[in-house]
This record gives structure tokens, sequence and C-alpha cells, in this order.
């Protein structure tokens, strides 16, 4: 009964996939430039006008033609995904929200991208409250349409054909000053790859625009029969709020963005207490392959689960923390004391030249307890000089049960003053006195901070340093760690990956696992690995950790692929470049820098267009090609301000640069421009000259958008197209999806596809 069922299910994804077999009708820009957006664009279609593709200025002999009449302008004002999923089956709307804000009334379409991958079984259309039927073309009647615009040297909109479905609709016209929204609603049966349903809303389109969006808003909306486990999304940080186990909602919202990439959300479901999902990706046969592992508890099991836990929080009173700082610092404190959980071991250490405890020992947490601890915290008020290492070396001799897991939550804003203040010396004592294995969370407040002190301390003591700039609430902080770690499901967690058949003697099955060590898994929380491996097969996960004292373990099954046939999963190669980078720059930190680290610094950033403070002059704004030598000489001068400074205001931006990488959980591909941290104003800057496009990177040198894994003896082979002839459109048919978003850029572009260079022109 089984078979059947999963045939029947096939047989109808199949006919919904052929639904999708769909091609665009692209608009005709008749009156101005191309004009995309979030998930559609707008495009004049006056009957009267006519737009050309841009060509090369010859100076006629004739006098000159009358000016244009003035262009059409607008702004996005918003763009709005809502979805709800019910086991595989999305019902999504889009809605998008626009302005004209030229002289003149624009008469318009609206053009919308279909999940290429996806099976579309209903389309409808409303413009400000009016529905519209949707209509679907044929690919290959669309194909023509498209093509025969083209030749009759008329711009289209959008060059991402191939292999996506587009839907096509008139817009009433526009007066100047008016604001129209456009919502589209579809329902799409959503793949199951490798137990992971996954979600993909399209956004890329935004790439071949300069025009940001002011607000887009993605919301989904998740239920399920079975209890929702693994949650995780390769494309954008996410705020996850799980009201149940079978329900979760989902939110992504930014302001002022040129979408990069499509919105790509994945999620499993499962009985066991632990859910783990494997996803791997190998573009290259013969070379290493990279994986990235999902890994959860069942939400309420965790919590009915909860195991007991040890905290210490240490707070710094000394003189710099008067006025705000210390009651932000006390009203932190509050917060995790009004939310331990009864039967957690807990102690508050307050310093300052001095070293004062709460109690001498760790207290049970109860009602009576949680009370005399928070009249203590009244009492604590700034003064002194800043004793670190006293501070510590007391909170870590008061963990002494190694059964239950061990926090220490540590707060200062300066430098150590009193007692020893040697940072090596510090790190080596409280290595010493850390019996138990506790993990330290650092908060750095403000820009005085020793970060180097505290990155060291993390490394040594398995935790996490995070920084509180000045204009942040020291106490959000704080709380928004503790609501993570507050209820550890699974402690001391270890994974391991066998293959059938795979004797030791052939080496490990993965590398470069990050993040390193042990991990401890939170109810509520996802643990995401990424690493590399050698071998490919069917793979044998084991999960063991401690729960309650005692060990436990979970198996799952899972595949390293052997090659994959395109880049849809190529998210995994860059999150594991980001995490890469990371290390590299934590490693060249603590430890000092090496040619080879520097060299593989330089060759990831320049690969996955992932820009660092060290390797920005990959996309210098003046696009001007560099030597590798003075490539070298600039980040080895970058490298030299976070060696010169163990804290300050460019070690605390440096150093949390640095941890956003080593954590990040988010590809994050830039599209519109590639990110990059500024030191001087600790703000992100967007530099235009890279961009990100699927997997690969294209960087502009005068004037050309290169291919950032071209090399010299491929420009020497090198095949020039020239755009929208015979050759163009064989290519875009005969490489495969790919190769489209490629063939779709703007200007002259350098790629490289299957191994060979060419080289587009108008």
């Amino acid at each position: 009964m089984t078979s059947m069922t999963r045939g029947q299910e096939k047989g109808h994804l199949a006919r919904y996939q052929n639904m999708v077999q769909l091609a665009i009708l692209l608009a005709i820009l008749l009156a101005t430039p191309l004009a995309t957006m979030g998930q559609g664009l707008l495009v004049d279609v006056h009957p009267d006008h006519h737009f050309r593709i841009p060509r090369p200025i010859i100076h006629p002999p004739h006098p000159p033609r009358p000016p244009a009449p003035p262009q059409a302008t607008y702004r996005i004002k918003q763009l709005e995904l809502n979805a709800t999923i019910s086991d595989q089956v999305a019902r999504v709307q889009v809605s998008q929200t626009f302005v004209n804000t030229g002289p003149r009334t624009m008469e318009v379409c609206f053009m919308f991208p279909i999940p290429h991958d996806s099976a579309i079984d209903r389309l409808t259309l409303l413009v400000d409250g009016k529905e519209f039927d949707g209509k679907l073309l044929d690919r290959e009647e669309a194909r023509r349409i498209y093509e025969g615009y083209i030749r009759r040297n008329r711009d289209p909109a959008l060059l991402e054909w191939m292999g996506s479905g587009m839907f096509k609709t008139s817009v009433f016209p526009v007066p100047p000053g008016a604001e129209r929204t456009v919502t589209l609603r579809y329902s799409q049966v959503c793949p199951q790859i490798g137990g992971l349903t996954e979600l993909l809303l399209p956004l890329s389109t935004a790439k071949y625009t300069s025009k940001p969006v002011e607000k887009l808003a993605i919301r989904v909306s998740l239920k399920s029969d079975a209890p929702l486990k693994n949650i995780y999304s390769p494309s954008h940080a996410l705020e996850i709020k799980r009201p149940g186990p079978r329900q979760a909602t989902v939110q992504s919202i930014q302001n002022n963005v040129i979408p990069g990439s499509d919105f790509r959300l994945m999620f499993d479901v499962g009985d066991k207490a632990v859910a783990a999902s494997l996803v791997s990706y190998r573009p290259v046969e013969k070379e290493d392959g990279y994986f990235m592992l999902l890994v959860s508890p069942e939400i309420q099991s965790a919590v009915d689960r909860t195991i007991r836990k040890n905290v210490v929080f240490v707070v710094d009173r000394s003189g710099s923390m008067s006025g705000k700082k210390i009651e932000q610092a006390k009203g932190a404190l509050r917060f995790v004391l009004n939310n331990l959980n009864k039967g957690d071991l807990f102690n508050v250490v307050a310093y300052d030249t001095e070293i004062e405890s709460f109690q001498p020992e760790m207290q049970r947490y109860g009602d009576s307890t949680r009370k005399q601890a928070l009249g203590f915290v009244e009492g604590i008020h700034a003064g002194g000089s800043t004793n670190i290492d006293g501070a510590l070396t007391v909170a870590f001799e008061m963990l002494k049960d190694d059964q239950d897991p061990s926090y220490v939550i540590f707060l200062t804003d300066g430098l150590p003053t009193a007692g020893q203040t040697n940072p090596n010396a510090i790190v080596s004592n409280a290595t010493k006195h850390n019996a138990v294995r506790a993990r330290i969370f650092n908060f750095g407040v403000g820009y005085d901070v020793n970060s180097r002190l505290l990155d060291k301390l993390a490394r040594e003591c398995f935790g996490q340093s995070q920084y509180v700039r000045p204009d942040e609430d020291i106490e959000e902080q704080v709380s928004r760690l503790y609501e993570r770690i507050g209820a550890p499901a699974m402690t001391d967690i270890a994974i391991h990956y066998d293959i059938d058949g795979l004797g030791v003697e052939r080496g490990a099955v993965t590398n470069r696992v990050y993040p390193k060590d042990a991990y401890d898994l939170f109810a509520g929380d996802q643990l995401v690995l990424v690493g590399r491996y050698k071998h490919s097969g069917a793979v044998k996960l084991t999960v063991e950790g401690k729960v309650g004292g005692e060990k436990e373990k979970f198996q799952f099954k899972g595949t390293l692929v052997n090659h994959s046939p395109d880049s849809s999963r190529g998210y995994v190669e860059r999150l594991w470049a980001m995490r890469r980078i990371g290390e590299i720059i934590d490693k060249i930190d603590l430890e000092g820098r090496n040619e080879e680290l520097v060299d593989e610094l330089i060759a990831l950033s320049k690969r996955h267009g992932i820009l660092t403070p060290y390797t920005s002059f990959l996309a210098d704004d003046t696009g001007g090609p560099l030597e590798e030598a003075r490539g070298r000489q600039l980040t080895n001068e970058a490298l030299d301000q976070l060696s010169s400074a163990p804290g300050g205001k460019s070690g605390v931006v440096q150093r949390a640069a640095k941890a956003a990488l080593q954590r990040g959980n988010a590809a994050g591909f830039a599209g519109g421009g590639a990110r990059v941290l500024d030191l001087a104003s600790d703000k992100e800057v967007t530099l235009r000259t890279v961009q990100n496009v699927r997997t690969k990177t294209f960087f502009q040198r005068n004037g050309i958008w290169e291919d950032s894994t071209i090399t010299e003896k491929q420009k020497k082979e090198m095949i020039e197209v020239k755009r929208f002839s015979d050759e163009y459109f064989r290519l875009a048919r005969d490489l495969g999806t790919d190769a489209s978003h490629y063939l779709a850029l703007e200007g002259t572009v350098t790629v490289v596809i299957k191994g060979q260079a060419y080289q587009l022109k108008d």
C-alpha cells in the first residue's frame, strides 16, 4: 500500500512538474531602460515609445535628434512574501508595492519568476484588490517569442529565462506620484531531498538592478503532522519561533536591500529526540566535496528533559562601569536569575580590585535563593580597578560538578589593571582552574576591552566572545544569549561518520569541520556543522553526548555524493568557505601570521567573493587588475592592524567581524555587490565592483566582469560570443540552467563554463 501511494505521489508530482516547464514571455521595454526588481519588474508598454539595446555612440553627420521624453522612474516601497506550508504543500502570496516617482503616467507589466524546481497548481493575481487569472506559456512558444523580440532589437526585460517559468500581466496606468500594490498567489509542491523539505522563493532577479527594495519581508508558517526538527535557511538569517512541536514561524526582514539570492528554507520532521540531516555538494569529482550537517533536539522532549546546569555570572563593577553600563549589567543579572531552572546550581561574582561572591559556594536555585541573589545584585556599585584574573579564578574554582554542564558568563568593559595583568598568564590560569571544562561566554562592553584576551579565553575554555558596542544594550545582548543556552538538551556532543567498507588506511571521511571540538545542543536551537569530505557513498552518522549525566547515542543515514550535476547545493561550499576564512583570521590573530594562511585567505576570498577588511583590495573601486605581489602586500598591511590592536575600537571591530564569519549560518550571496567591513566607521559598505551569481564570483576589471576562477591559459583559449547571436542561444540551451544565470549578466563578461572560457559582448 505504501509503495502504491508513493507511486501515485510521484505521478502527481511529475504532472505538476510538466506544468512548470514554462519559460518567459519577456516584456518589451519601449520607453525606459531595464527596470528589474525583487520579485518582478516594471516595464513601460506605451505603444508609441521605442527603445533599442545600447550601441556604441557614432556621431551622425546630420543634426542631432530631439531630446527624449522625461524618463519614467519609480521606487520599490515594499516586497512582502508570505507562505504557509502544510507538510509539502506551500501556499505563497507575494505583494510588491511601488511608487511612480516620474513626471508622466506609466503603463506597466508585472513579471514574476516561478520556481523552476517546483510544481505549480494555481496562479492568481490581484492588483489593488482586483483579481486576474494567470496565464502560463508553453516553453517552446515563449522561447520563440522571446528570441523574436531580441532579434528585432528590442530590449528584453530579463535574460534569466532558461529553466524558469514566468508569469506576466498588464497593470493599469500608474499616474505620477501614485502607489500601486500587485499581489500574486500560487500554490506549489515543495520537493523532498535527502529527508529535507525545501521551499524556494525566487529573489535573484534583483541582481540586474541597482534599485534597492525599501523593505523586504519574508514570513513562513510551518505546520506538520509530525514534530518539526531542523529549520534552516542557507541564504538568509532567520528569526524562528516555535509555539509547539508541530508548528513554527520563520521571519526575515531587511531594509534598503538589493536581494542577491533566492530565499531557500529547509526543514525536516521526525519522532526521535534528536534529528540530523546531511546535505553534500561535490562540484569536481576528483576533489574534496563539501557537506552540511543539521542537528536539533525535539522541542517538546527538550523542554521536558531539560538538563540541570551550573552557571556563574561574573560581572565587572570597576569604576569605568559606572552609570548606564552598570545598570544594564544589573538588568542582565536579574534576567538570568529570574530564568534559571529549578534545581540549577548558580552563583554571582562581582569584581573590581576586590572579588566578592554572592555565596562562597554554588547555590541550588529556588525561590529563596533567587530573592537573596537579587538582593545581592541591588547592592552592586561601580568603583575601583579591574582584577580579571582574580575574578575568573574564583568563578572556575566554584565549579566542581562534572556531571552537569557548566557555564561562565563573563562581563568586562576594560583592561586588566589589578592582580595578574599579563593576558597570557590570565588565560593560562583560567585554563588551569577550569577542571570541569566549563564553557565561557565573554561579553566585551565598549571599545576599551582587551578583545584578544577575550578571544583567547574563549578558545581555551570552549566558548565564544561577543562585543557590545557603546550604543548597544548590555541587558539585551546577555538576555539573548541566555535564552539560547538556558536549556541544555544534550552536551559534549561528538559526531562520527562511517562509510561501509572504508578501511582506516584510507584516512578519515571528513576534514576541516567547523565549528571545531565538542558541542552542546540546546532546546529550541540547532547545530549547523560544515566540513569537507574525501570519500563518497552511503554514510552512517552517529551523534552521541550526555543527557542528564548519562551517555546517549543516535544513528542516522545520509549520503556524501560523488558528483553534483548542478550548483543548486553550492551554498554548502560557500558556507564552509565563510567558516574557514573566520578560522584563518582567528589563527593569524591568536597564533601569528604565516605565508600559507595568507595565501589561503586571499584564494578563498577571491573565489567566493567573501571580502574581509584584509582582502577588500580584491574589489577595490578602482577596478584595475592587481599583481599578486601587490595584493599580498595590501593583505599583510591590513593584517598588521589586527596584530597591533589587542584592544580598542579597531580590535573590537575586527574580532567581532571574525566571530561573525566563524559562526555564520547563512551563505548570504551578495548579488548586487559584496559587503565588507570598514574598520574606521565600524559599518559594512557595499563594493559594486564584485557580484556573486550562483556559485561564481565576478570582479570588474577595466570595465569587464571577470570570472574569479579564470586562468591565464583559459584566457588565451577564450571564445568570444556576441550577445543574442545564434551561438549565444545555443550556449543558453546546451550548457544547463547554471549557464543561463551567467549569460544574463550585463556588459562585457568573461565566464568559465565546464572548463571553457567565454567572453560575452554586445
